[in-house]
């Protein structure tokens, strides 16, 4: 009998007719790694804006840090219904997203152009997801996939738009 504290998570195999977990679960790796470290950016600029665009980017960035940090979870959750182990270390974010921190102190609207890059790099990885769970008869993760890269969309397009000059 195994102690109940003592229990270690491990890969499973799952039979629900996803063809290849594995590369599946490797792909929603990737973007629960992107969205785990664009959430923390964008919480460190909802803390950091100021100047006149000081309440739009606050209350936006504060909509959009809540919203991924949900959908973390639901990435993660995923993963495990694939089988597979969630990323269980910050290096493993850091090292499987194309997310980066900008070397300076940004301005509002550098904050918005970089967050609206960023929304962009993460719709285009989840595109590249909704195509490999395609390819793999995993409807459920191109469903959670479409979802994802729609908000990314509309978080990249609402940026540009408050940041226009």
């Amino acid at each position: 009998m195994t102690e109940p504290l003592k229990v270690v998570p491990e890969n499973s195999e799952v039979h629900s007719g996803v063809t290849s977990a594995v590369s599946v679960a490797k792909g929603l790796r990737d973007v629960l790694a992107d969205t785990y470290r664009l959430t923390f950016k964008t919480h460190t600029y909802h803390w950091n804006v100021e100047g006149p665009l000081f309440f739009a980017l606050h209350n936006l960035t504060e909509e959009q840090y809540e919203n991924m940090f949900s959908a973390a979870d639901e990435l993660a959750e995923r993963i495990r219904a694939l089988g597979q182990l969630a990323p269980m270390s910050m290096s493993e974010i850091t090292e499987n997203s194309v997310i980066n921190d900008l070397e300076k102190t940004p301005s509002a609207g550098e904050m918005c152009e970089d967050l609206s890059a960023d929304h962009e790099r993460v719709a285009h990885r989840l595109h590249a997801l909704i195509e490999i769970a395609g390819k793999n008869n995993d409807p459920v993760t191109e469903d959670l996939a479409t979802e994802r890269s729609a908000f990314h969309e509309k978080a990249a397009w609402m940026l540009k738009a408050l940041s226009a000059s």
